[in-house]
């Protein structure tokens, strides 16, 4: 299928190991492993927090505009080969100032690469800012005052994290201000905790969109309130097994809600951490799960419809 829309992409967890490889050279780093061995997790990591570990070594290298660039270019190059017409890349840009490297400079050095990536592939792309749940909720403020102000090439804003053991209200303010600004919010909840944290993502923070839910299945109250306002489900199955949210392809509840109508749609979450690409998230679930070209467009659709750029 050459109409593919991916919407849950992190940059971080997609840059090349090769890419890796040659940054780390050049920023004279020395690494104890192969560089696969340090950003691909195992296919079974038991957790989220374990999972997060292969995305340090890309962190970084990624503390240089000119390497946020090379990524950014990079990852549209990917979605190019993967099929993807429109891709949407998210980053937490205050992860990248190691090196005094601003909000605005990191923000700038991803545009600029995926415009460089669109120019060369006619990929549409978007860009969505990451909140992080572990932060501070007067550092989300700042990256959603980023986010608001640099809206010519911002899309969407995003609270990532741990919501098990952070939760996600207290950074309510910074949504209540890309929500004044008409800026599309998604979230992350209901992968390393339950329905509730899907419930707040939706109720406390306005998400028009939740990263994963995987755990929305088992709250059909939930469920109806998702269906009724037409809420996407951003989810990633060989992802959701790796960190323990699924116990296997083959119990993963994007089959089953696909068929009662919820909005789901499938990416690879983070395609160098989890070794994947939409082409195989879509294969494996034609092999595990028995989707055909029925689920998958209807997948697609869902993505077109919800996406918050391109």
């Amino acid at each position: 299928m050459n109409t593919r829309h991916e919407l849950h992409c992190h940059l971080d967890g997609s840059l090349r190991p090769a890419t890796v490889a040659d940054l780390a050279r050049g920023q004279g780093l020395t690494l104890d492993r192969p560089v696969r061995d340090l950003v691909v997790a195992p296919a079974r990591c038991g957790s989220l927090s374990r999972y997060l570990t292969y995305i340090d070594l890309p962190l970084q290298v990624l503390q240089t505009p000119d390497a946020l660039r090379r990524a950014a270019r990079e990852l549209v190059e990917d979605w190019s080969a993967d099929g993807v017409v429109h891709g949407e890349a998210r980053f937490a840009p205050q992860l990248h100032g190691r090196q005094g490297m601003t909000l605005d400079e990191a923000v700038t050095a991803v545009a600029e690469g995926l415009a460089e990536g669109r120019a060369t592939t006619g990929v549409s792309t978007a860009l969505l800012l990451c909140c992080l749940r572990h932060q501070s909720p007067d550092e989300s403020v700042a990256v959603a005052e980023t986010a608001v102000r640099r809206r010519e090439v911002v899309s969407g804003l995003d609270l990532a994290g741990d919501e098990r053991l952070y939760p996600a209200a207290p950074h309510r303010p910074a949504f209540d201000l890309a929500h004044r600004a008409d800026l599309p919010c998604t979230v992350h909840a209901g992968e390393a905790a339950g329905p509730a944290s899907v419930w707040e993502a939706v109720e406390v923070l306005g998400a028009r969109r939740i990263g994963h839910g995987v755990r929305c299945a088992e709250d059909e109250a939930l469920l109806e309130r998702l269906r009724a306002d037409h809420i996407t489900l951003e989810m990633c199955p060989t992802s959701n097994v790796q960190t323990g949210a699924v116990p296997s392809l083959a119990r993963h509840p994007a089959t089953r809600l696909l068929a009662a109508g919820l909005a789901v749609t499938i990416s690879t979450d983070a395609r160098t951490t989890s070794d994947t690409s939409l082409d195989l998230e879509f294969a494996r679930l034609r092999e595990t799960a028995g989707w055909g070209e029925r689920q998958e467009n209807l997948a697609q659709d869902h993505a077109r419809a919800a996406a918050f750029g391109g």
